[in-house]
């Protein structure tokens, strides 16, 4: 089922993408299962002309599960909800996934999160969390939560954890066991 729905997928990728998204053809010539999607920045925002990169990545359990999604490459945009090593906090990457969604829902969130940005600026704990996290965004426990962001280190604190101070983004709980 996943390279049924993967094939499905990247054709309507490649022939109806969302604006500003472009398949990198090359990231598919070998496997189906790791896509990179080249993005420019809507015009009339904080992003308008930059140029990212999506990094895709599907288990075989895909739709089920969530693609692993990050951003890759040398222009990581600077955005409250990405990180500086590419990790995006987003709630349909993780919690939020329903195998209804597709690269194309993820993309369409993805520039609507980057679009509707008013200040570029990194997550408060970017440094703290790009040190002591896991290098696949999908075994970061993320708690999404209002405005306000607690979190918490397994690696760091005795098990039972200890919360530390508030912040602005989402909630996260390394999974670095």
């Amino acid at each position: 089922m996943t390279a049924k729905r993967l094939q499905k997928e990247l054709l309507a990728l490649q022939n109806d993408p969302p604006p500003g998204m472009t398949l990198n053809e090359k990231s598919v010539q070998n496997t189906i299962t790791q896509w990179i999607v080249d993005m420019e920045g809507a015009t009339g925002t904080l992003y308008e002309g930059e140029k990212f990169q999506l990094l895709f990545k599907f288990s075989s359990r895909y739709p089920f599960d969530s693609p692993q999604v990050m951003f890759t490459g040398e222009n990581i945009p600077v955005h409250p909800h990405v990180y500086s090593n590419g990790h995006i906090c987003l709630s349909i990457l993780t919690e939020d996934w329903s195998p209804a969604l597709s690269v194309q829902s993820v993309c369409l969130s993805i520039i609507s999160m980057l679009s509707s940005c008013k200040e570029k600026r990194r997550p408060p704990d970017n440094s703290f969390y790009v040190r002591t996290c896991n290098k696949n965004p999908k075994k970061t426990k993320w708690w999404y939560h209002g405005g306000t962001t607690r979190w918490r280190l397994t690696t760091a604190f005795p098990p039972s954890g200890s919360w530390m101070h508030a912040l602005v983004g989402c909630y996260i709980e390394n999974k670095n066991k």
